[in-house]
């Protein structure tokens, strides 16, 4: 199969000397905690692909930095919730009963990259325990991150969210936009909000044995994060840098102003 190069490719190969060095321009530094948010096919023609992306990151922050990412599986669900298209109310009980546990070695992720899904098996990598919304996360904070990531409520306190927020980390976006930010959803948690509760359901392993589990979550609304995002960038410009990975645009944002200032926004803007 033919490969095309993009229209917007640069006049060199992006590989992974140039890709740390385009992270340490942008301020990612040696011992930095860093939450990724990456689109590979943003970043233009990157020899060695995704795994390239993840050496970069890996040699940007050192062996005293953390790379964390999110690798969510949305489809370990309950499938009266399944869409996009929707599955038949007759194949519900045999979903319940056969869909596989998740695992944080083998259950792949959805919807999050090429970038995530191949940082997720990476050598050294720990990946927390939710069945949906688990983060994976490299380097000296990666067990303090994901080693407690509660079954409810898993995007507020006791999610690797509240960790990167602890450990004074930052956003990265690498060609994404505040439109996929999983940090606002511990902002929602944080505000002063009536968000409603609602009941979800997974495949888990429990001491060894799968079971299909309730759990409790916020219903949280994605439908402002870019607004929201634009907002923090005009009143903060200063906890934001921006730049370019490969091709890619890419900005550096300080995840506690994020969060903090998200939290107060969600409350004055949203009905």
């Amino acid at each position: 199969m033919s490969e095309t190069l993009p229209e917007d490719r640069s006049d060199e190969p992006i590989t992974v000397e140039s890709m740390t060095s385009d992270l340490g321009d942008l301020g990612v530094d040696s011992g930095d905690t860093v939450l990724v948010h990456g689109s590979l096919s943003s970043l233009g023609w990157v020899c060695g692909g995704a795994p390239a992306v993840v050496d970069a990151l890996l040699a940007a922050v050192g062996e005293d930095g953390t790379v964390v990412m999110p690798t969510h599986s949305p489809g370990n669900r309950d499938p009266t919730n399944m869409g996009a298209p929707p599955v038949p109310e007759s194949w519900y009980e045999t979903i319940r009963e056969q869909m596989p546990p998740y695992r944080p070695d083998v259950t792949p992720t959805q919807g999050m990259g090429a970038i995530a899904e191949c940082f997720r098996s990476y050598p050294a990598v720990r990946r927390s325990s939710h069945p949906q919304h688990s983060f994976a996360a490299w380097g000296a904070d990666a067990e303090f991150v994901t080693g407690s990531h509660s079954l409810d409520y898993s995007l507020g306190e006791e999610s690797p969210l509240a960790r990167v927020y602890d450990c004074d980390g930052q956003v990265l976006f690498l060609g994404t936009t505040h439109a996929t930010n999983t940090s606002f959803h511990l902002a929602e948690y944080r505000g002063d909000l009536d968000i409603e509760t609602m009941s979800s359901c997974s495949a888990v392993l429990v001491d060894g044995d799968r079971e299909w589990v309730k759990w409790e979550d916020l219903a949280s609304d994605d439908s402002d994060f870019q607004e929201c995002g634009d907002a923090f960038e005009r009143e903060h410009p200063d906890a934001v840098a921006t730049g370019r990975v490969g091709v890619g645009a890419s900005k550096l944002i300080d995840q506690r102003r994020l969060v903090d200032f998200a939290a107060e926004w969600f409350a004055a803007n949203r009905e």
